[in-house]
């Protein structure tokens, strides 16, 4: 932990040469994951040619690279550089809810870089519940509780996040959930189109909205330049809810296809998404 604080020291220009090694390493020497980002890449983008999607490969280990340096760095970044690099625009939706006293649900998908989004939306000073999935690594599970955690705000892990939820159901705040994460063959029981494949989601963050008269926002991404984000806050879905099932899920999901389609290498490929898909 201490060896990993002390690199977060360094400016990020110097992390982001260790990036570009990184990047020659995961790309064109071990090939990570390179089977599986090319596939996902193939059928999310079938009218683009195989030069077309090389690209975008290419780019996504570049983006994939510089989030290690980023999520490093982000260990010591100041408030103020975290504004500046992470911009979040719209956030007075959040402070809408929280003024009427009311809990609402923030909804983001898995675009770099997600770690710095989420503490670029803590330092809006707001009460801020991020739920996330253990790490099976100790030491790395320490290390991101440890960068998650700072700025104030709850960290939730997604096993507890039910109880937690009906414990504290009446306390305002705003929970975020990265809510296109592939759910198990259990929690599976619909599929939707996602770019060009059936594809599982999640539909937890409907079912509170919808029985506790909630309201959805949407965290978009955009990468400006290397080191600096911007992320919009859309509002998907306030009461009274639309009563069609699935209403929420698939504005959500058609809010996340458009973010691929604008920025495509900044979502996260090697992720195998479509494991348990029909």
């Amino acid at each position: 932990m201490f060896a990993f604080r002390l690199i977060s020291y360094l400016p990020l220009w110097s992390l982001y040469l260790l990036s570009d090694t990184f990047y020659i390493l995961a790309y064109y020497v071990i090939g990570y994951r390179k089977k599986v980002v090319w596939e996902n890449i193939s059928f999310a983008f079938p009218e683009k040619s195989p030069d077309e999607r090389k690209k975008i490969m290419r780019e996504f280990y570049r983006n994939l690279t510089d989030s290690f340096a980023e999520t490093i760095k982000l260990m010591t970044m100041k408030e103020e550089e975290v504004k500046k690099r992470f911009k979040i625009m719209n956030g007075e939706l959040f402070f809408h809810e929280l003024n009427q006293n009311k809990l609402s649900l923030a909804l983001a998908s898995h675009f770099f870089n997600w770690e710095g989004i989420t503490l670029g939306v803590k330092v809006l000073k707001l009460n801020f519940e991020t739920v996330y999935l253990k790490i099976n690594n100790p030491f790395f599970d320490k290390l991101m509780k440890k960068i998650r955690g700072r700025f104030g705000g709850t960290l939730v892990e997604r096993s507890q996040f039910q109880r937690n939820f009906i414990k504290n159901r009446n306390t305002p705040r705003v929970i975020g959930l990265a809510a296109d994460q592939r759910p198990n063959r259990e929690n599976q029981r619909n599929q939707f189109e996602f770019m060009n494949r059936k594809t599982g989601f999640f539909e937890g963050a409907e079912i509170l909205a919808k029985k506790f008269d909630l309201t959805i926002i949407y965290i978009s991404s955009k990468k400006v330049k290397r080191g600096y984000y911007e992320s919009n806050c859309i509002k998907i879905a306030q009461p009274p809810h639309d009563s069609r099932p699935h209403s929420i899920t698939e504005k959500y999901i058609e809010l996340t296809e458009k973010n691929i389609r604008e920025q495509p290498a900044l979502y996260l490929w090697s992720h195998n998404r479509w494991k348990n898909s029909k």
